[in-house]
């Protein structure tokens, strides 16, 4: 008679050191995500069954709140263990690296992995002789009686985002191939195999039409391919997915710990072996639950540290720098996206700008700036760079983030929902300051800047010019694929929270204002 058994996978992904219920965009607000909240629905879970239930973390944890760049920045030294103990707490077995963990170089990503308290895995990520560098290509772990192996994949396109110098010397081996190679070994070695990929899905999960550019990006359709994968842990969109792709169990939960995946798996054990002969994926939501008593006690003392540090006052605003309506303020300047384009020119030395407003949460800047207000509105630790362009390439990036707009009813001006969905992606929209130009949605993608003036004369297509963007977007990050470090003149190395609370500083009063040097429009109407 053959012998049956479980193993539940459970696993976050994304927090971005969101550890205790809060966007930090008011002090001591509350909101239905955080890790604690994700610590009490794993808590409850593996009470149940604590020999067969097995916990991963799936990247993206080290980077994207203000608690997690205060453990960077706001100490004389860099101190990760501030972030890193509610992440010992939860009781991972194994975790793996997202991209974001470089966003502060390998020095900081490796100073904060020697505090974790769990291994990693970590299989794609290779030193010039091309081993793993962050931990053994997989974990091997057992769960009452049943041996698991996770081998842990991160997206290969990192090098199109990151700043070279955090990721020099490594290697971002194709995921697809790294697992065709590992998956094979591990089914002699295991039970179970689990794939923990900080990536997402390439295509719809129903019918397989591409959802996306098929940049190598996103590999998770191809990875449920691959015979021999038990299970598939995803991550790196943001988005909320459970099911089954190709037969295989998968889970995408979310962003900020607002879900937790499971993935409950049924074993049937014949001839010494265990096989794989049920599975269920589902998303466990954490917005209700109680944050978990243990981590809040134990971050309260650091939270209350950050709570201080961000309402450090550091200037005032004549006029209005608000931003009531984030759409609005994407097809018409606002005062806010013309005060980060001065900062940047004035950081950089050039007449031209580009950034973007990186999402729908951030409300401006009110009468008093503070440093909350900063990091709440620009999100990333981005770094600056200023790029020599032709007037071609320059004209080729703003057609790109035209794609952002499509017409709609009544000659309105509607978002284009590839920018929506599957993962939100406003940050790849850049407005540009020190031109005017005029974006009509009604034209062809493509043929839609309708005018392009610098300094009141048309932009020429081999007219050089140096423009400032963000780091992210000077190496070709969001597919802008006419950009490239080879044009890269100079850089600044201070991040964008800093140079802006530098920039206020000395700027005690700064004054709202919008030149109104971009329009867009819809011709049809």
């Amino acid at each position: 008679m053959s012998e049956t058994t479980t193993l539940t996978i459970l696993s976050t992904s994304d927090t971005h050191g969101f550890v205790l219920p809060t966007n930090y965009v008011q002090r001591d607000g509350t909101q239905p995500f955080g890790l604690t909240r994700a610590a009490t629905v794993i808590d409850t879970v593996r009470q149940q069954d604590p020999a067969h239930t097995l916990v991963v973390e799936n990247g993206d944890f080290l980077q994207g709140s203000p608690l997690a760049y205060y453990a960077v920045k706001g100490t004389a030294q860099s101190q990760p263990s501030l972030l890193t103990q509610a992440y010992n707490a939860v009781g991972y077995d194994v975790g793996t690296l997202g991209n974001h963990e470089f966003n502060y170089g390998a020095d900081y990503l490796r100073q904060a992995l020697a505090t974790l308290n769990y291994p990693l895995a970590q299989a794609n990520i290779l030193d010039e002789a091309g081993q793993p560098v962050f931990g053994p290509a997989y974990q091997l772990i057992k769960k009452g009686g049943v041996t698991v192996a996770i081998l842990g994949l991160t997206t290969s396109y990192i090098p199109h985002w990151e700043s070279p110098d955090h990721i020099q010397g490594l290697q971002f081996a194709d995921v697809v191939s790294t697992a065709e190679e590992w998956v094979p070994r591990l089914q002699k070695l295991a039970d179970v195999v689990v794939i923990a990929y900080h990536g997402g899905f390439e295509r719809d999960l129903t019918d397989g039409a591409p959802t996306e550019t098929l940049t190598g990006e996103n590999k998770g359709y191809a990875l449920a391919q691959i015979p021999g994968v038990d299970a598939l842990i995803t991550g790196h969109q943001h988005r909320q997915l459970a099911g089954h792709v190709h037969g295989v169990p998968t889970t995408q939960p979310g962003y900020r710990g607002e879900m937790v995946g499971r993935i409950d798996l049924t074993l049937t054990r014949e001839n010494d072996r265990w096989t794989v002969t049920d599975s269920d994926a589902q998303l466990l939501p954490t917005g209700t639950a109680v944050p978990q008593p243990a981590i809040t006690q134990l971050m309260a003392p650091v939270q209350q540290t950050v709570e201080d540090w961000l309402d450090q006052p550091l200037g005032r605003v004549q006029g209005d720098m608000t931003i009531p309506d984030p759409d609005a303020a994407r097809i018409t300047e606002s005062p806010y996206i013309e005060f980060i384009q001065t900062v940047q020119m004035a950081a950089t030395g050039t007449d031209i700008s580009g950034t973007a407003l990186f999402n729908n949460e951030g409300a401006g800047f009110g009468a008093t700036v503070s440093l909350r207000d900063v990091m709440t509105n620009y999100i990333y630790p981005n770094t600056l760079a200023v790029l020599r362009i032709t007037g071609a390439t320059l004209r080729a990036a703003l057609e790109k983030s035209a794609r952002y707009f499509q017409p709609a009813p009544n000659g309105a001006i509607g978002v284009n929902p590839r920018f929506l969905h599957p993962k939100p992606q406003r940050y790849n929209y850049d407005m540009y300051h020190g031109i005017d130009y005029t974006i009509d949605v009604a034209q062809p993608m493509g043929q839609r800047i309708t005018a392009l003036t610098y300094h009141g004369q048309p932009v020429q297509a081999d007219q050089l010019l140096d423009v400032t963007v963000n780091q992210y977007r000077a190496v070709g990050g969001g597919n802008y694929t006419m950009f490239g470090p080879q044009q890269i003149v100079r850089e600044n190395q201070k991040d964008m929270t800093e140079l802006i609370a530098d920039y206020l500083q000395a700027h005690p009063v700064i004054i709202a204002t919008a030149d109104d040097n971009f329009r867009v429009i819809n011709s049809s109407k």
